[in-house]
């Protein structure tokens, strides 16, 4: 069966975050589950599927940021019973939730308790942490977004991809990649579309926005070379204001119109992201030096 999303109406913004139920060997589970502030479009979403939060037995996350595991706290203490599988090096992270919250507080200021609210820890005897088979479906590591980010496989060809297969919005076309600070490494990021890619998956389900069916393989190479037009800007020693002018007008350009959805979709702070992993890789030729 074809997965989709439950939107979760993230901040009132329909087709932002959505997140999947999905039937194992052990029962309903959720793939990846947003944030806090967005708990009641969860439950409503599981309402539409016959299913209240206690029926769910196992939450499946591709990575621990905030829009993909932020709730993941809270919906163990409504619900004990919750397993939760994540990555050796995300799990210590959702035990332990302040180091990952001092961490997103710097990226988003003010704005932190509106957008995602709650980061509660998750008990340690609650926590899974994935090995090669979860439930049934193969999970595999997948970094280069961040980089204890995994992917789950299903047998029917479903892809469950968290934020390495792109932001694209269905049914637009426009793929673009969330790349905020501090992780994002692009060698990294295409070795991992090389791992998705050779398992050729049928269908892509995206947490931001929906599921990509009819183009798996070109919708992987557009994404690969925005990640690279845009690693170029940076390299080309743009500075952060120009490097957001022209990631806007690259994302209107193919759309036609407002990037604005796009933009709700996809974290802050692309340009310090690769302008880390530039400066990072390229210590002689950082951003700064490329400027006359």
């Amino acid at each position: 069966m074809i997965p989709q999303p439950i939107d979760l109406h993230h901040q009132g913004v329909e087709r932002s975050i959505g997140v999947y139920l999905l039937e194992t060997r052990d029962g309903p589970a959720l793939f990846d589950c947003g944030p806090s502030t967005a708990l009641d479009g969860l439950k409503r979403g599981l309402r539409d599927h016959g299913l209240e939060l206690t029926d769910v037995r196992h939450l499946l996350l591709s990575h621990i940021h905030l829009d993909h595991a932020g709730a993941a706290g809270v919906l163990v203490r409504e619900h004990p019973g919750l397993r939760v599988h994540v990555s050796e090096v995300g799990a210590p992270h959702l035990v332990e939730p302040s180091r990952l919250e001092a961490s997103s507080r710097r990226l988003y200021g003010e704005s932190f308790d509106a957008l995602w609210g709650e980061l509660a820890p998750v008990p340690e005897r609650n926590v899974e942490v994935v090995e090669n088979d979860v439930l049934g479906l193969e999970c595999f590591p997948t970094p280069g977004h961040a980089y204890h980010h995994v992917c789950y496989l299903d047998d029917e060809g479903t892809l469950y991809a968290g934020d390495v297969c792109g932001v694209r919005i269905l049914p637009e076309r426009l793929v673009v990649p969330p790349v905020p600070p501090p992780e994002i490494d692009v060698e990294a990021w295409n070795a991992a579309l090389d791992e998705i890619a050779r398992r050729e998956p049928g269908r892509l389900a995206l947490i931001h926005f929906g599921v990509v069916e009819d183009d798996v393989p070109d919708h992987l190479d557009r994404l690969r070379a925005r990640l690279h037009a845009w690693e170029e800007l940076v390299e080309r020693g743009l500075s952060e204001q120009e490097f957001d002018d022209a990631m806007r007008a690259d994302i209107e350009d193919e759309l036609g119109r407002s990037a604005d959805a796009y933009l709700a979709a996809a974290p802050p702070g692309a340009y310090q992201g690769l302008k880390r992993w530039v400066e990072k890789t390229r210590p002689n030729r950082s951003p700064a030096s490329d400027v006359a």
